[in-house]
């Protein structure tokens, strides 16, 4: 198994990968191009929609289109390159925080996690948003965070993974799917810190935990960003495997493809150094990988 870019563009930031299973096709964000991206994987052909702020994350609605969450508030697209229609605004200083890692649940809430970009005040949450029942309820799940990275929920939705990614934490709770409710919080992986003085040229560093995805057997695979991995582990915490990558710093996985079974990979440039970038000049790429044991499906935006 080898990963393979999956166009030779490169983008600045690309986070939130999803496989459109109606379409055949996959979805992504490049934050910092402040852009939307879609691939034809079988043409190889990448649509780009530029967007007013930056876009943390996006997902799918049942109803067709997209919702986006963006620095400065929650949005709504019926279609690719359409209106974007106001949800709501999150509760957060756009100054110095913005929306980042986010996907639905399995009954089409919207959770969104946001960044301290000063990393000085621990002003990063989670939140969702539930707009079954036509207004926007908005509910802050979780927060004294850095880096909201790294949501998932297991195969049964009865466990919640939250990454903290500066922290190199991820936690995990209870969660009650009907009642949107989150209980028995526990820290799931507490992973080594990033050593001083460490340059990309020393592999000891194993890097920290950015976006998750979850396979049908409730592994949790993270892209481990600065570490050039990915690293799958265990519903009990466990590592099994480290998954080298083409580029030092992965940003989120996903997976796609008709059987579930290709690994889709966002990664960044943004910000690297020009002798990181001459080892891995396919930072920024999107990468894809076949892997053994499928991994589970997007879930779809419900309003």
């Amino acid at each position: 198994m080898s990963w393979q870019a999956l166009t030779p563009q490169v983008y600045a930031l690309g986070e939130s990968p999803f496989w459109h299973p109606h379409e055949q096709m996959l979805y992504w964000v490049d934050i910092s191009g402040k852009q939307l991206l879609r691939a034809n994987i079988y043409m190889g052909t990448v649509q780009a929609w530029d967007m007013p702020s930056e876009p943390g994350c996006i997902a799918p609605a049942a109803r067709g289109g997209l919702v986006v969450a963006l620095r400065h508030g929650v949005f709504r697209a019926l279609e690719w390159g359409g209106l974007l229609t106001h949800i709501t605004t999150l509760p957060y200083d756009t100054h110095t925080v913005r929306a980042n890692d986010g996907k639905c649940d399995a009954l089409g809430r919207f959770w969104v996690g946001t960044i301290d970009e000063p990393k000085a005040g621990r002003a990063a949450a989670l939140y969702s948003i539930d707009c079954r029942a036509g207004s926007p309820v908005v509910k802050r799940q979780a927060g004294d965070a850095l880096t909201a990275n790294g949501l998932a929920w297991s195969p049964d939705n009865q466990t919640l993974y939250w990454a903290d990614t500066p922290n190199h934490t991820v936690h995990a709770w209870n969660y009650d799917l009907p009642t949107n409710t989150l209980s028995a919080h526990r820290t799931h992986l507490q992973l080594p810190p990033k050593p001083a003085g460490w340059t990309f040229e020393q592999s000891t560093y194993a890097g920290r935990p950015d976006g998750a995805a979850v396979d049908v057997q409730g592994n949790y695979y993270a892209a481990m960003y600065e570490g050039a991995r990915i690293c799958k582990f265990a519903p009990d915490g466990m590592l099994l495997a480290e998954i080298p990558t083409p580029a030092q710093c992965p940003t989120m996985p996903c997976f796609g493809g008709e059987d579930l079974r290709t690994l889709y990979l966002t990664s960044a440039r943004h910000g690297r150094s020009e002798a990181e970038l001459a080892r891995y000049p396919q930072s920024g790429c999107v990468f894809s990988m076949r892997v053994d044991t499928p991994g589970l499906p997007v879930n779809f935006f419900a309003d």
